[in-house]
C-alpha cells in the first residue's frame, strides 16, 4: 500500500512540521509547494509574499507547480504532499486541512524566525499572512474555480491551533490508518 497524504491548510497550521514527522515515521518523501515558492522567490530576490503578488499576473509559476503536482497522481511511492492545491492535483491522497486561529498561526511564524519572513511584530506577520491567503484564494478561483477555503474540498479538517505537532500526527495516523 502506498502512503500517500495531502496536506493543505492555513499559513501557520504546522503542515511542513507535521509533514516532517510523517516522512521521518513512514519513510515517505515531501513533496513541498512551499519550499519550491520559496526557492524561486529567493532567486529572484523578492519576499514571498511578493511573489504570491507577483503570480498573480504571471501564471506560469503556478502553472509549473501545478503541473509537477499533478504528475505524481500517478507516481508510486510514499509520498507527503504540502501544498494549498494538493487536494485537487492529486486525488489518489487522503487530504487534510489544518486550521488555526489567524493570532495563533502568526505567532506560530514569528517565533519560527525563518529567513525569507521576517516581521518586527506579531501583528506584522498576522498581516502578512492574511495578504499571502487572500493572493492565493484569489489565485486558485481565478485559475481553477476552486474555493481553497471551503471545507468541503478535504477529506479531513483538523483544528490544530490548540494541538501540538506529535498530536496531530497522532490524529492523522488514528484517520489514516483507523487506529
Amino acid at each position: 500500500m502506498n502512503f500517500r497524504i495531502s496536506l493543505a491548510g492555513d499559513l501557520g497550521s504546522g503542515k511542513s512540521t507535521v509533514a516532517a514527522t510523517l516522512s521521518e515515521k513512514y519513510g515517505a518523501k515531501i513533496v513541498s509547494g512551499g519550499f519550491i515558492q520559496r526557492s524561486l522567490a529567493k532567486k529572484m530576490g523578492i519576499t514571498i509574499e511578493q511573489f504570491n503578488v507577483f503570480m498573480e499576473s504571471d501564471r506560469s509559476y503556478d502553472k509549473k507547480l501545478d503541473d509537477l503536482l499533478a504528475s505524481y497522481d500517478s507516481v508510486e511511492g510514499n509520498f507527503i504532499f504540502d501544498s494549498r492545491m494538493s487536494w485537487y492535483f492529486i486525488p489518489s491522497a487522503v487530504s487534510f486541512y489544518l486550521k488555526t486561529e489567524a493570532t495563533v498561526a502568526a505567532k506560530r511564524v514569528f517565533d519560527a524566525a525563518r529567513t525569507d519572513e521576517i516581521f518586527a511584530t506579531v501583528e506584522d506577520a498576522c498581516k502578512s499572512l492574511a495578504c499571502r491567503r487572500e493572493s492565493e484564494a484569489k489565485r486558485y478561483r481565478e485559475y481553477y474555480g476552486q474555493d481553497i477555503c471551503d471545507m468541503k474540498n478535504y477529506d479531513h479538517v483538523i483544528d490544530t491551533t490548540y494541538l501540538s505537532p506529535e498530536q496531530v500526527v497522532q490524529k492523522i495516523e488514528e484517520i489514516y490508518f483507523g487506529k
